[in-house]
């Protein structure tokens, strides 16, 4: 017999809208149809129902990082963020020497085939000088086609997308590799004009890389790379909702100007994320946390922020409760989007017959209560 777990009771978030009182049913590690007068196994009344986060962009979490090139320092990042409901999720790799990451891309398509990870982000080292950020600055390169290809390669067919500067030399032709090869180009760490990113996206680029982080400021007579992400139908524009590296009115300009169905909601967390603070790696640099907010600690970047130390959960209930957006809205961002800029919305992303049952409980407040993925519970919800 396949187990059958019935949960009624709760307000279900589906892409046709929000379902009070509905009914979630899981046989097989999958959504199956419902049948009214079946008895639930779980009443969830006064909870919320939402599909499994899907993160695209993660360096790490639980004190251990993506860049480490350990499988049992990815698998404690993933437990980690699965812990805090994101049920599926892209390792972001960060600037490094070519055959680090290489090292490193072997080790994370080992768990991609194995299914613990949706593939592998490479953010640099094809990135600009002048917006670098977290990544060394000696380590980082122009993207040459050749040396792409090399690491796309190294992937071994796990390499999902790849973050570079189309300004720089070779960009344009790195970004249309890219596209031939099946990974998402995204424009990021970047001092790109207005036109040139017009070019990159007429090239093939679909991302724009934590938008607004890392690139121009968007001017009246120099809009930059942010206007032409933003309006740009072809674009998925990431935000990092953590109340840092955003502005509450600036996303709401995101949502407005690019609508709901194409921002996707990233942590770009490292190894801080879940934990307290104190000093961490990232790739080859050592970060401070302090007070949640992750900074590199010593050397020419000082200073800079460091992705972050969120987790999807806290970001869906900032979005909901902080930044104004509707609970549908929020899942969208979280779920949905992110779901089908992978190419895998036939799997996750949303509650619908035959998708993985991946799901996340929340109480009335927003807060999680439990995670399901592929029917299993991860975090069992407490209810009374």
């Amino acid at each position: 017999m396949v187990d059958r777990t019935v949960l009624a009771g709760a307000r279900v978030v589906l892409p046709t809208g929000v379902v009070e009182g509905g009914r979630v049913t899981v046989e097989g590690g999958r959504i199956a149809a419902s049948a009214p007068q079946e008895r639930p196994t779980l009443d969830l009344t006064g909870h919320w129902i939402v599909p499994g986060f899907v993160d695209v962009h993660v360096h790490g979490g639980g004190g251990a990082s993506f860049s480490a090139g350990t499988a049992e320092e990815a698998l404690t990042a993933i437990r980690t963020h699965r812990a805090h409901g994101t049920t599926t999720m892209v390792a972001s790799t960060v600037t490094g020497d070519l055959a680090d990451l290489a090292r490193q891309a072997a080790v994370l398509a080992e768990l991609t085939q194995q299914g613990d990870l949706a593939g592998i982000h490479f953010e640099g080292p094809f990135i600009s000088a002048h917006r670098c950020g977290a990544h060394q600055p000696e380590l980082l390169r122009d993207p040459d086609p050749a040396d792409v290809r090399k690491l796309v390669d190294a992937a071994h067919g796990a390499a999902r997308m790849m973050t570079l500067a189309p300004e720089l030399p070779g960009g344009l032709e790195s970004v249309r590799l890219l596209a031939e090869h099946g990974v998402i180009a995204a424009v990021g760490h970047t001092d790109s004009t207005y036109e040139a990113t017009l070019e990159a996206i007429d090239a093939g680029a679909t991302v724009a890389t934590h938008l607004f982080n890392a690139m121009p400021s968007l001017l009246h007579r120099a809009p930059g790379p942010i206007a032409a992400l933003l309006e740009d139908e072809r674009v998925t524009v990431e935000l990092i909702n953590d109340g840092t590296h955003l502005h509450p009115s600036v996303l709401q300009l995101a949502f407005a100007r690019a609508g709901a169905d194409r921002v996707a909601f990233i942590t770009d967390a490292m190894g801080a994320a879940g934990m307290n603070d104190g000093m961490y790696p990232l790739g080859p640099m050592r970060v401070e946390v302090k007070d949640g907010v992750a900074r590199i600690a010593d050397g020419p970047t000082a200073g800079s922020i460091a992705g972050s130390t969120l987790t999807l959960d806290t970001a869906f209930k900032r979005a909901v409760t902080v930044d104004g957006l509707p609970v549908q809205d929020a899942v969208r961002a979280l779920s949905a989007n992110p779901a089908r800029l992978l190419g895998m919305a036939d799997r996750v992303g949303s509650l619908e017959e035959g998708k993985d049952a991946d799901l996340v409980v929340l109480d009335g407040s927003y807060d999680l209560v439990g995670v399901m993925r592929k029917g299993e519970w991860l975090v069992r919800p407490e209810v009374r």
